[in-house]
């Protein structure tokens, strides 16, 4: 079998980051594919399950109520590696084309207070795997050491 596209980046050498992971193409329409990675694979401790339930919750609620982005989100959620996130935007963008989205969605995690929308057994299939304090941490720990400070590195990934 061929290996897929996301099996071939360097994870060695990737960085936290939004990168472009692939673009799909069903008739006219694009789809881009983000991967906000959170964390440097194989050199740091990944994220728990439950910090990344938690992320998926108020980053798909946040995007999906967004003004301008709300009819482009296709999907919100968590790498299987728990090193981070996928986003799907109907479009044609590069990673420069998200990253003011992105410092305002991760300002909105980092500085949220309240009930985590969709925490509840009605809404979720696993409501109590929440943890907001270390969402919010992660949140800032993101912004403050890759988000306010991006580089190309961060945007485009290894050879």
């Amino acid at each position: 079998m061929e290996k897929i596209a996301s099996f071939t980046v360097n994870h060695l050498d990737l960085l936290p980051g939004i990168y472009v992971s692939r673009k799909d193409y069903i008739g006219q329409e694009v789809l881009t594919t983000f991967d906000i990675r959170m964390k440097a694979p194989n050199r740091e401790p990944v994220m728990n399950t439950a910090e990344m339930h938690t992320f998926e919750h108020l980053g798909a609620t946040f995007l999906r109520n967004h003004p301008v982005w709300k009819d482009k989100v296709v999907y919100v959620g968590p790498m299987g590696c728990r090193t981070g996130h996928y986003i799907i935007f109907s479009g044609d963008y590069q990673s420069k084309d998200i990253l003011p989205l992105m410092v305002e969605l991760f300002e909105f995690v980092r500085d949220y207070e309240g009930d985590i929308p969709g925490a509840a057994a009605k809404d979720c299939g696993n409501y109590l795997d929440m943890n907001l304090p270390m969402t919010k941490y992660l949140a800032k720990e993101f912004l403050d050491h890759c988000l306010y400070v991006i580089e190309d590195k961060n945007m485009n990934y290894p050879e």
